[in-house]
């Protein structure tokens, strides 16, 4: 059964329409997820009728998940999925689920994550930093230096655990949205790197 078709609950614009409005820098981005990706996600085109709200998202989303950090990309992403999993954020855990299987060359993590992150056979700092962003997650107002004192002893610097928070924070946001938006993942992540 094939997911739903439309991008997001709200009425989208044509992608001609929404990028005629964009300026230079936003049009160049779009061209370089369709060079690097073969398609402009659909989290871009929500965006993409508030122009400076799509221009805002991509600056922090390109900086904390590709900007300098003590985290790898696929820990950053990892963070993402585990958290899009906890809230139920359908286009998030398909969208970075993929991007799991991609940089991990493993189909089977992304999954595990997807379904539950506990049963995956992980190191003791990936186990730890997943435990702290599922926590975040669910409570937290329960989150203490008990808490971080794990993340250390796991090997963790404190700029990699605020890191780890930033993360966390971001996705449990841009779930929300996603979810309240009725958001939906290019069908294209369905199939890559399977």
């Amino acid at each position: 059964m094939p997911q739903p078709s439309h991008v997001m609950a709200l009425a989208v614009r044509s992608l001609e329409q929404l990028e005629a409005q964009l300026d230079e820098e936003m049009r160049e981005y779009f061209a370089l997820c369709r060079e690097k990706l073969g398609f402009v996600p659909n989290v871009l085109l929500s965006y993409a009728s508030r122009p400076e709200k799509l221009k805002n998202f991509v600056a922090f989303y390109n900086e904390l998940m590709l900007g300098e950090s003590g985290l790898s990309k696929l820990e950053r992403e990892m963070i993402a999925v585990v958290v899009s999993s906890t809230n139920h954020c359908y286009y998030c855990v398909v969208a970075h689920g993929q991007a799991v299987r991609k940089l991990s060359g493993d189909p089977e993590l992304g999954e595990m994550l997807v379904t539950n992150y506990r049963v995956a056979e992980l190191s003791q700092r990936h186990r730890a930093m997943l435990d702290f962003a599922h926590k975040l997650t669910t409570s937290p107002n329960l989150i203490g230096d008990r808490d971080r004192a794990a993340l250390r002893e796991a090997g963790f610097s404190d700029d990699e655990i605020f890191d780890i928070a930033d993360t966390a924070g971001f996705f449990n946001m841009s779930n929300r949205v996603a979810s309240g938006i009725d958001m939906i993942p290019n069908p294209e992540y369905h199939r890559l790197n399977r």
